[in-house]
């Protein structure tokens, strides 16, 4: 009888001690998935990011690695939230242009992310736009692949137009706003006057400070 009542608490335990194996080894394999999915999607947002610049600023351009050389500031009112970073491309240890990333918070469905590239003599290299939510069909037409709108700032400074005129031109400005959206136009055209601005200023800070980390190489 003592022997047959012992059986049941020790298969018990060995089904116990089963399911305690196979819950190690299911969690091994969802740290292992985990880290490898984490290093892809890493990778791809690298990738995507050097292909947004790269857009903004041929590699021709410039010889450093941009990705690595950047710094990040603590962004004034007129950039956005929190901080943003700089991407500094030199050439021969000589600057070309700078490339912030600011916010633009108040887009119609939310947060707009911007590349804005700005030269050394104030003119935009170009702009592009990292991320946003805005109504497909009327304002996501911010986006390159919806349309080529956001191209005609290529060349564009705070004197072409004049400074008074960057606005859309339901605002009395020279930049075009979207039918039947009017709010996402008009907050990417004053994202980038405001950064214009910032250049301006800051121009020459951005390149005499130290990188703010390292990232691995540029290709």
């Amino acid at each position: 009888m003592a022997e047959s009542a012992q059986r049941p608490w020790l298969s018990a335990t060995i089904a116990a001690g089963v399911l305690g194996i196979f819950a190690v080894i299911g969690a091994a394999l969802v740290g292992v998935s985990y880290v490898a999915t984490a290093d892809r999607i890493a990778q791809n947002h690298r990738d995507m990011l050097l292909a947004q610049l790269d857009a903004i600023l041929p590699r021709s351009e410039y010889d450093n690695a941009l990705l690595d050389d950047h710094i990040d500031i603590q962004a004034p009112a007129s950039l956005g939230e929190g901080s943003i970073r700089i991407y500094r491309a030199r050439k021969q240890g000589q600057p070309v242009a700078a490339i912030l990333s600011p916010v633009v918070a108040n887009g119609y469905s939310g947060r707009i992310e911007l590349l804005i590239g700005i030269r050394v003599d104030g003119s935009l290299a170009g702009v592009r736009v990292l991320s946003h939510k805005e109504t497909p069909g009327l304002g996501d037409k911010i986006d390159v692949e919806k349309s080529p709108w956001i191209l005609g700032f290529a060349g564009r400074s705070l004197d072409n137009p004049p400074e008074g005129k960057w606005k859309v031109r339901r605002d009395g400005g020279v930049f075009d706003q979207f039918t039947g959206a009017t709010i996402t136009p008009r907050g990417v055209v004053a994202a980038i006057k405001n950064a214009l601005i910032y250049y301006r200023s800051n121009g020459s800070n951005p390149f005499e400070t130290a990188s703010t980390h390292k990232e691995g190489d540029n290709g």
